[in-house]
């Protein structure tokens, strides 16, 4: 069955609705991060099923919403491909992670905002030292494991 995607406005409320009353590690409203990350992929130069893709980059791993929905989503294939990528799985090895990410068009391009917005000084200024050490060296890895370029342009490479 072929549905017609859903527009950006139907992504974000859908992102918010799924992620209500879930906070971030400063106690913000999860939706905040959503919003920083989409307005990243945007800023990035990323189209809007990418930007659909940073509004739900997290609701499969958050247990916000369910594979099963994802897969029955009315969302572009592309879409879908990318939330998997940056999906983390349970057990997962980063370097496993950051290849997934790596090979999958346009997934870079998502994780470089999620990164930006997560590592973003004041974000973590607001947490205690030993959580914001902790983070800061797990977003640092990350950026590596991501290759040179991460944190640029270099994420829109293979969006075609």
């Amino acid at each position: 069955m072929n549905l017609t995607p859903l527009g950006p406005g139907e992504v974000e409320h859908l992102a918010r609705a799924a992620h209500e009353g879930q906070t971030d590690k400063a106690g913000r409203p999860y939706a905040e991060h959503l919003a920083a990350v989409a307005e990243g992929v945007r800023a990035r130069g990323g189209d809007a099923e990418l930007i659909a893709a940073a509004w739900l980059h997290d609701a499969v791993e958050d247990g916000a919403l369910s594979e099963e929905w994802l897969e029955g989503a009315a969302l572009t294939a592309r879409t879908k491909a990318v939330v998997r990528a940056v999906t983390k799985r349970a057990g997962e090895a980063p370097e496993a992670y950051a290849r997934r990410i790596l090979a999958t068009p346009g997934a870079l391009l998502v994780k470089e905002a999620d990164l930006a917005h997560n590592a973003d000084p004041a974000r973590l200024a607001v947490l205690d030292e030993r959580t914001r050490r902790r983070l800061t060296e797990k977003y640092a890895r990350m950026r590596a494991l991501l290759g040179p370029g991460q944190g640029g342009t270099g994420g829109r490479q293979g969006d075609a």
